[in-house]
């Protein structure tokens, strides 16, 4: 077991000293209400932190604590700790999602994560995480995850984009050593979206934190991403181009009748999407036109081809990222999550609650991270030429782009990763994992990234998990433990549709599944084949 016989700081080993000697697991987790959390035990600089309630809920300890930003301008990072009754000497931290500013649900799952199984809080697993270090409006419309208005500080900013990772894991490790007087023997790290950058981000940078990590659709490119949001949005905001929801259900449609069934089964799922191909010109309106819902114009046409292909921009970026791989909107996004997609309206100023997640997101980080003024029109910043911010782009993409490709001091201090996403994703494009899994590659060789990590391209899976074509489910926690503290890597692993329980084989990139005769509910009835 790495780290678990780590030489304690001496704050740390003061606090577990001092820890209650009664057993009474209800006192021993409300005397942690007022604790100190002395700044010399956290990495990163901090004023320290106070553990401000301490309860019992739910059959576990609830611990909630602040940690004081250095700056008095900047918020506070509020967190949270999860210590189970009956604990199994490990920890797990979850990671947030969009612009973060309140904490994920310690007693949750996993993304992507088995229907019905145990959580780790419920499997005896220490849980923490946080706000990433600000408090978003609960009123901010459509979702608190959409509030970027603590981009105007700077240390809030560096929280964000990673530091209050580190800040909050060396916290929720000194209380679980106050409340067990010991460290975790093992510590995981798991999350989706805003998650699954954090997950790449403490494996990048402090590789010795955790054992292992889950990455799930990591928006891992953040401020590139962002950029490819504000062309979006420029491109859906011209005269005629967006197309509507029933143009979008429309073009969905197509693209599975087009493309499903290439895999030698029509199950409304593309297997091969980089092997789909289709031309979106066949739902051309007669004259190009837009005539109704049963076609798409010229412009509309031109608009979903933009958005399917590469950006690329000609001016260089501090994390030296040059572009943005496109999304997948030919190879069909469910439609029933269109708030993930296009949206429902156009992009306009004000930008509306309905236009797509992605283009409210550079909405935000138009106004608050770039150029700091609330009352900025968004639409008239082209991530393109972005002449007076480009300087001030640059600084975010070093930030908030993790695209350090050299894992191998993680992979050396034992790490592993789980690396999943799913190929109907319409908020963070798979085109754009694949692009850093192939880097990685490329910078540790593939039989050395063969040895510590793992990555699946689940077909069907969108990004909510929610309405899609295979919602996925896989018990990906108990495959991270059983190659980290056993060193059995995982084989053959099947993940199960959330919806239907039909099972398909989850295969490593750049392979996918195929049918091959026999139940097609059934994962040995496929083969994970390649192109």
């Amino acid at each position: 077991m790495r780290r678990s016989v780590a030489v304690l700081v001496p704050a740390l080993a003061a606090a577990a000293l001092a820890a209650p000697a009664h057993a009474d697991p209800v006192a021993r987790c409300t005397e942690l209400a007022g604790l100190a959390i002395p700044a010399a035990a956290i990495g990163l600089p901090t004023s320290g932190g106070t553990v401000t309630a301490a309860q019992v809920t739910g059959g576990y300890c609830q611990v909630d604590a602040a940690l004081h930003p250095v700056d008095p301008a900047a918020p506070d990072i509020r967190m949270r700790v999860a210590l189970p009754a009956e604990w199994n000497g490990k920890a797990l931290m979850f990671g947030g999602g969009g612009y973060n500013g309140t904490i994920p649900n310690v007693a949750g799952n996993v993304p992507f994560g088995p229907v019905g199984g145990a959580t780790p809080l419920a499997r005896g697993y220490a849980t923490f995480a946080s706000d990433s270090g600000h408090q978003a409006s609960p009123t901010h419309v459509p979702a608190p995850s959409l509030d970027g208005s603590f981009g105007v500080n700077d240390e809030a900013v560096r929280n964000f984009s990673g530091d209050a990772l580190k800040k909050t894991r060396d916290a929720a490790v000194f209380v679980i050593a106050q409340r067990y007087s010991a460290r975790p023997s093992y510590s995981y790290f798991a999350g989706g979206s805003t998650g699954g950058r954090e997950a790449l981000a403490v494996a990048q940078r402090w590789p010795a934190d955790f054992d292992g990590v889950i990455s799930v659709y990591p928006a891992w490119n953040a401020a590139s991403l962002d950029l490819f949001f504000g062309y979006q949005a420029q491109v859906l905001s011209q005269p005629g181009a967006f197309p509507n929801p029933a143009k979008q259900a429309l073009l969905y449609r197509s693209v599975i009748r087009a493309c499903d069934g290439q895999d030698g089964l029509r199950d409304g799922v593309v297997s091969d999407e980089a092997g789909c191909r289709f031309d979106p010109r066949v739902l051309r309106c007669p004259g190009g036109a837009d005539t109704g819902d049963a076609c798409l114009s010229d412009v509309q046409i031109g608009a979903v081809k933009a958005l399917s292909e590469p950006l690329r921009w000609k001016y260089r970026v501090a994390s030296g990222e040059r572009g943005y791989p496109g999304f997948p909107f030919l190879s069909g996004a469910a439609m029933t999550t269109p708030l993930l997609g296009m949206g429902t309206v156009a992009p306009a100023t004000p930008m509306p609650a309905a236009a797509g997640y992605g283009v409210q997101f550079w909405d935000q980080w138009a106004r608050y991270f770039v150029t700091r003024n609330p009352g900025f029109d968004a639409l008239t910043l082209d991530p393109r030429r972005p002449g007076p911010w480009r300087e001030r782009i640059s600084e975010l993409t070093a930030l908030q782009d993790v695209n350090n490709a050299d894992l191998g001091p993680f992979a050396r201090a034992g790490g592993k990763l789980l690396l999943l996403h799913g190929t109907a994703d319409e908020l963070v494009s798979h085109r754009s994992t694949v692009d850093y899994f192939q880097r990685v590659e490329r910078t540790l060789g593939k039989r050395a990234t063969d040895s510590f990590a793992r990555f699946y391209l689940v077909p069907g899976a969108n990004h909510a998990n929610v309405g899609a074509a295979f919602p996925a489910a896989w018990d990906s926690l108990t495959a991270l433990e059983t190659w980290t503290e056993h060193q059995a890597a995982p084989v053959t692993p099947v993940v199960t549709d959330a919806a239907t329980g039909r099972t398909r084989p989850l295969c490593e990139y750049p392979a996918w599944p195929r049918y091959r005769g026999g139940d097609p509910a059934t994962a040995s009835s496929f083969s994970c084949a390649r192109r």
